[in-house]
């Protein structure tokens, strides 16, 4: 109760100060000594100081999803009953921004699941040498699809090799990019946190992560793009490691699951390529662990996605964000209004396959067929309809359909 009401103050904090800005711009000028803001709608509310020097945002999203499912009776007596629901996958509020030109900062709350959780919540410096250097709670430098934020994924859930991806933790880390932006990096040390950014005892569970990409071709909004990541995960002395995974439908049991197995680390290496030819994208990662489990045979337990997208509607395309290798907002060329456009049309089809049984583990194989249809009303507003094949080998087959209501600002 003590974490929702202080997450309620903050925004109430950032509320007052958007007024108070509003305010300040509509004084119209002032001295020297008092610096002006200006307010504006930029996906999102924005607000910046005449001399540049500080830029603040507040928005948030909200994703409100719905399943509808069934699997063979084999699958479900080995994983449980397959039941259709409904939720708010997230809800989030965030407050972000840069004061004195060179220091960067952000604190995102996620108010689903009846609590509230750290997301991004960081502080850096900027425009140094090599980049920026940002500490606190934040993604760690691996995999193209985890970077590309939930509000842009082309299917609602990201894919089952995902599960080797560390996400967030909390940190140190280098981030950059060079000066025509084809080339980005970065690099960092973290601990693994809870929910709330905690580590109480790092023991040996230090993590490190680095990430490379790379644009070969750049031509306007067409490129290709490769990559390369690393994540090395320290395991507490005495401590172990487990891989479980859901197939691609959050409403769902997990399909597959390793248990809890000793070990003493995990190397995960990535491989990651993307190509966007005017209407037409594919995307595809590969990803190995190596598990340093001397009594289980060292596992190597890989998994590797491939999809394709295609807007039906002239002139849209999937948007990239140089700066940071990553997936960006897709903005129709005629949003939708009555009357009017149509927003932009997006299908996709995506195939998934994930092993966990290796030397004395034995947490299953999932392969995975995705199909999506999503409808971008305008800018910040989309409709997303997914189907999802999934079948365990050996066990049994499920069928999904699932769709998502969102809004981000």
């Amino acid at each position: 109760m003590t974490r929702v009401v202080f997450a309620a103050a903050v925004v109430l904090t950032v509320m007052l100060f958007i007024v108070a800005a509003v305010r300040a711009s509509g004084d119209g000028g002032g001295s020297d000594e008092e610096v002006g803001f200006t307010v504006e709608w930029k996906e999102g509310f924005r607000v910046e100081s005449a001399d540049g020097q500080f830029k603040l945002k507040f928005g948030g999203r909200l994703q409100n999803d719905w399943m509808w499912g069934s699997g063979d009776d084999e699958l479900e007596d080995a994983v449980g009953e397959i039941v259709s629901g409904n939720e708010f996958r997230r809800a989030r509020l965030f407050f972000s921004g840069t004061v004195f030109s060179n220091v960067e900062f952000k604190v995102q709350y996620d108010f689903t699941g009846g609590d509230v959780d750290f997301k991004d919540v960081y502080l850096g410096i900027t425009n140094l040498p090599f980049g920026t250097l940002r500490i606190g709670h934040f993604k760690e430098p691996f995999s193209l699809e985890e970077l590309t934020s939930s509000k842009y994924l082309t299917f609602l859930e990201r894919s089952l090799p995902n599960i080797f991806s560390p996400s967030r933790n909390t940190g140190f880390a280098i981030l950059g990019h060079s000066g025509n932006e084809r080339l980005t990096w970065g690099a960092g040390v973290f601990t693994d946190a809870d929910d709330y950014g905690e580590a109480k005892s790092h023991g040996d569970t230090y993590n490190f992560s680095a990430r490379v990409t790379f644009l070969p071709w750049l031509e306007g909004s067409d490129l290709l793009h490769v990559g390369f990541g690393y994540h090395y995960q320290g395991i507490q002395e005495g401590g172990g490691i487990r891989y479980r995974q859901r197939p691609e439908v959050h409403l769902t049991h997990r399909f597959l699951d390793t248990r809890s197995f000793a070990a003493n680390s995990a190397n995960i290496f990535g491989v990651e390529g993307a190509l966007v030819y005017g209407l037409l994208s594919l995307q595809g990662e590969v990803m190995t662990a190596l598990v340093d489990a001397p009594d289980y045979g060292d596992p190597n337990l890989n998994g590797y996605y491939v999809y394709g997208s295609f807007f039906l509607t002239p002139g849209d395309h999937r948007r990239y964000k140089k700066s940071t290798g990553a997936f960006d907002r897709v903005r129709p060329s005629r949003p939708f209004m009555p009357g009017g456009g149509t927003g932009a049309w997006e299908v996709a089809v995506r195939y998934s396959h994930l092993e966990l049984s290796d030397g004395l583990i034995e947490g299953g194989i999932l392969n995975s067929v995705s199909v999506a249809l999503n409808w971008y009303l305008n800018s910040v507003t989309r409709f997303m309809f997914n189907y999802v094949y999934a079948d365990r080998e050996d066990v049994g087959s499920a069928n999904f359909f699932q769709s998502r209501f969102q809004i981000d600002f």
